[in-house]
């Protein structure tokens, strides 16, 4: 993964990168607009790291540049702490928003949760799939089918069912799954995702205490146990 931090003040930018590094990263640096955007226009990079104070263009308008291009994943560093700072920075597009000081582990703990929900946001869903153990789910109507039988599940149920299903086989923590349905900001306990897998268990499950299609996998969170295609 390339990521490339722009930022002004060198020991921010040689500590961050450090840290990267040693997490895997391959990462380039800019200490101004301009810099960062010919590096991005002649670069390809999974993620930005994006100072909102820089000398000439501002972080903010780099952001609005970069986005009528691109929609690569952007972390916006500031020292602003006001809540209206933020909300501009998340509706012209950042994906997230950190304020400083802050930990290397924080920012490398951000990048990671970043890459991780939008790879999942950006999956092509297909309009309907049916699955080997009976089940249909429709993303156009939202409509989930158990051997053509039309089963009822609110708005975020179907929203952590279709998250599993998408990738059949593959184990999502907690964490993941509160990302993609409540959000990163969501500051709530990820347990509420049992009381969800629960009620879905209820309704979709033959055996809602013996499980066949959500299995929980122990210590580590859940996964849709079939194939598609069925």
């Amino acid at each position: 993964m390339r990521i490339l931090l722009v930022d002004d003040e060198k020991k921010i930018t040689t500590v961050l990168k450090a840290y990267l590094q040693q997490e895997g990263f391959h990462v380039s640096t800019a200490i101004n607009g301009l810099v960062a955007l010919t590096m991005f226009k002649e670069n390809p990079f999974d993620l930005l790291i994006l100072d909102l104070m820089l000398p000439g263009i501002s972080g903010t308008e780099i952001c609005r540049e970069i986005r009528k291009i691109s929609s690569v994943p952007i972390i916006m560093l500031t020292a602003k702490v006001e809540e209206e700072d933020r909300i501009n920075g998340l509706s012209i597009g950042a994906d997230d928003y950190i304020t400083k000081p802050f930990s290397p582990r924080e920012v490398v703990a951000r990048v990671r949760a970043v890459l991780r929900r939008t790879s999942i946001e950006t999956a092509p869903l297909a309009d309907v799939i049916s699955y080997d153990n009976g089940l249909t789910i429709d993303n156009i109507q939202h409509e989930i089918r158990l051997h053509d039988q039309e089963i009822s599940l609110t708005p975020t149920e179907f929203k952590v069912l279709g998250a599993l299903a998408k990738h059949p086989g593959r184990v999502y923590s907690r964490g993941q799954l509160v990302e993609i349905v409540q959000g990163y900001d969501f500051d709530g306990d990820d347990r509420v995702i049992d009381a969800h897998i629960k009620k879905i268990r209820q309704k979709i499950e033959a055996i809602p205490s013996d499980p066949q299609i959500i299995m929980t996998v122990y210590g580590v969170g859940y996964k849709f146990n079939a194939s598609a295609g069925g």
